[in-house]
C-alpha cells in the first residue's frame, strides 16, 4: 500500500523571548495503514495520537524546537513509544520547554527516516532555529518545511537563535534546487509549491 499524508491542525501557544500568541499548527502524518511517522507534534498529543489510531508509529520528528512544534512529543512518545527526533542543533531551544527530557535520537542532513517504503530525507536549514530541517519525499513529490519556507516566503528570523541571511541561504541552496512542482506543506497556514515560492525568496 502506498504511503499517504493525513493532515491535521492543533491550536495552541507560541513562547519565546518573553511573548506569547496563539498559533494553530499543522501537523503531518505520513504512512499508511500499518505504519505512520508524526512530523512535529504540536500541542495536543490526544489529537494526535486519534489520528494515529491504530497504526505503529516509527518516529516523531521535529523540524525544530519552537515549543509550538515539540510540546506534545514527550506525552505522544510516552504512550506509543516512539522515539523523538531532533536535530541536536536545536537542543537549546528543547530545553527551553523540556529541561528534564532529552530527544530520544538525533536527525542530520542527508539521513533518511523511511515508513511504509517511503523515504523522508532530512535537509538541515537553519535560520529560523539553528537545527531547522525540513523532510524532502521525493516519490510523494513533497517537502515538509517546517517553519523554514511558508507560502509567500521565508519564515520569522526575528527572534532569539534565528538569522535572516542564513534562512534565505537555506531556502536558495536546500529547496528551490527541488523540482518546481514539489508540494511545500508548512508548519503553519497553507501549502504551497517550490515554484510559487521562487519568486518570493
Amino acid at each position: 500500500m502506498a504511503a499517504r499524508i493525513d493532515h491535521l491542525v492543533t491550536s495552541g501557544e507560541f513562547r519565546l523571548d518573553g511573548e506569547t500568541h496563539q498559533v494553530d499548527n499543522n501537523v503531518w502524518i505520513v504512512g499508511d495503514d500499518r505504519e505512520v511517522v508524526v512530523i512535529d507534534a504540536a500541542h495536543d498529543a490526544d489529537a494526535i495520537a486519534a489520528a494515529v489510531g491504530e497504526r505503529t508509529l516509527r518516529a516523531i520528528v521535529c523540524t525544530h524546537a519552537h515549543n509550538d512544534h515539540i510540546d506534545a512529543a514527550p506525552a505522544l512518545a510516552e504512550r506509543t513509544g516512539a522515539p523523538v527526533l531532533l536535530h541536536p542543533d536545536d537542543l537549546p531551544l528543547w530545553e527551553m520547554t523540556h529541561p528534564k527530557r532529552a530527544p530520544d535520537g538525533e536527525l542530520a542532513d542527508g539521513q533518511v527516516v523511511s515508513v511504509a517504503g517511503t523515504d523522508l530525507t532530512v535537509l538541515h536549514t537553519p535560520g529560523h532555529a539553528p537545527g531547522a530541517v525540513c523532510l524532502y519525499a521525493p516519490t510523494l513529490g513533497t517537502v515538509f518545511t517546517g517553519d523554514t519556507l511558508f507560502q509567500g516566503g521565508p519564515g520569522a528570523t526575528g527572534r532569539s537563535f534565528s538569522d535572516h541571511p542564513t534562512i534565505v541561504r537555506s531556502i536558495k541552496e536546500r529547496l528551490l534546487t527541488l523540482p518546481l512542482e514539489t508540494v511545500v506543506r508548512t508548519g503553519h497556514g497553507d501549502s504551497t509549491t517550490v515554484g510559487e515560492e521562487t519568486a518570493n525568496v
